[in-house]
């Protein structure tokens, strides 16, 4: 069996959490007898190997899309280039992980007419919520709903426009937004105009795509719940949690010393919310406790992030910043640490920090958001911050286990193995074999739920 798999990036760009599980899924597949090929969106075609993986990069334009474009249904060069890349593989499945302007219903389209089932796996919130957190107005959890007035609120909130200008432009009729597109009036108040129509748009999009793709794979409860308030029935689903892939070594001791030592790692973003964590252990300097923070800056605002992060460890000793670990040396770093600290300011499928923690045996203090909560049971395997946005809430339980320094340790001989992606990749091949029978027998619009 060959399956494709498309992802939002490839080498050499840095990896994210869903290239990883990309990465790490196709390794765990060859074993079953299932040759994978990683492709990804770029400035040109172009196919190699990195790391025993066959990558193939598709052409995209989506710089040279319009705003309508963007929201509508995406990139048609990239969806052109991934033809070309259909025809060259041939592939019996089509693993998509990424719904973008470039990762569009249009592939979907190519590999449906060449007779080719293709399975989706909805990893962030972004594939739904277009201002990427599932938090409406940056605070709340929403409940996902692709509602155009709402959706556009919040939308033009994060972009600035808050308040009563905001919400009189969520009222704005999409006949009028599309006027304004079709005398090419964008950017500024012209998009902010638009936004209903864009924001419907978005939302076509995003229905054809669900509608269009054989099986959605879900990662966690939450985006069950999601998709099952916006029509998707759970005969189209296929739960199938996240797995590590690191080899789950014996355990080594850990004694507890005088400082509490914390380790957070990832990508440096807002959204996963370093800055605020770092900020709650500098405004108490009298604990004895010691923040190291791993991540990597991949864009411009993560570099800024970065530049904030460094000013504060330059003052506090106690605070140090180093680059990224290489994701085979995750886990033996995690086992040297008291805590992982997790303060996600969006709601997260996994993430898969959380269970790399676990395969450490090291005990999680995360947000009480999506689906870190049913991987942390509060007070007995890790602590849960209810106040997640609140640097004080974070020091307030920071100060609690500098308190009692054996209360990490009591969570730590609670914390129970991870999946695999041993486990993940068999449940896969069942669900590509499945997909593959029932090309034949019924509509992809028919698919059933694999048992």
């Amino acid at each position: 069996m060959r399956v494709l798999h498309v992802a939002y990036s490839a080498p050499p760009d840095p990896p994210g959490g869903t290239e990883i599980y990309v990465a790490g899924l196709s390794r765990a597949l060859e074993p079953l007898g299932v040759s994978s090929i990683v492709s990804a969106p770029g400035p040109a075609e172009a196919r190699f190997e990195h790391a025993g993986l066959r990558v193939r990069r598709f052409e995209m334009r989506s710089d040279q899309l319009s705003v309508a474009e963007l929201y509508g249904d995406g990139d048609p060069h990239a969806a052109a280039s991934f033809g070309r890349l259909l025809d060259a593989e041939c592939p019996d499945v089509v693993h998509q992980h990424a719904l973008t302007a470039a990762c569009s219903t249009r592939l979907v389209l190519e590999a449906r007419r060449r007779g080719i089932p293709v399975v989706f796996t909805y990893h962030t919130p972004a594939v739904s919520c277009q201002r990427g957190t599932l938090l409406q107005f940056g605070h709340s959890p929403c409940d996902g709903v692709l509602d155009v007035v709402t959706c556009s609120a919040c939308v033009l909130d994060g972009l600035g426009v808050s308040g009563a200008v905001g919400r009189v432009l969520s009222q704005t009729p999409s006949s009028l937004g599309a006027a304004i597109g079709r005398f090419g009036l964008s950017g500024g108040p012209w998009t902010a105009l638009r936004m209903t129509r864009l924001i419907e748009s978005r939302f076509e999009e995003i229905r054809a795509f669900f509608e269009r793709v054989d099986r959605i794979v879900v990662l966690s409860e939450w985006v069950s719940d999601v998709l099952r308030r916006n029509g998707v029935p759970d005969k189209r689903m296929t739960i199938c949690r996240h797995g590590v892939d690191v080899p789950l070594e014996p355990r080594a001791l850990h004694q507890p010393g005088e400082t509490l030592r914390i380790v957070h790692l990832g990508r440096l973003d807002p959204a996963k919310g370093t800055l605020l964590l770092a900020k709650a252990v500098s405004q108490v300097p009298e604990l004895e406790v010691a923040l190291d923070i791993y991540g990597i800056a991949q864009s411009a605002q993560g570099g800024a992030l970065a530049a904030a992060l460094q000013a504060i460890a330059d003052i506090d000793p106690r605070i140090r910043l180093f680059g990224a670990i290489p994701h085979e040396q995750v886990v033996a770093t995690l086992a040297a640490y008291d805590l992982v600290a997790i303060p996600s300011q969006v709601v997260e499928t996994g993430p898969l920090v959380a269970l790399e923690a676990s395969a450490a045996g090291v005990p999680v203090m995360a947000s009480n958001l999506g689906n870190l909560r049913s991987l942390v049971d509060d007070g007995v395997s890790g602590r849960l911050v209810g106040e997640y946005g609140s640097a004080a809430a974070w020091t307030a339980a920071i100060r609690q286990c500098v308190a009692d320094r054996e209360i990490a340790a009591r969570w730590r001989e609670i914390v129970a193995p991870p999946r695999t992606m041993t486990d993940v990749a068999i449940e896969m091949h069942a669900l590509y074999a499945d997909v593959l029978h029932r090309r034949y027998d019924v509509s992809p619009l028919q698919t059933v739920r694999h048992e």
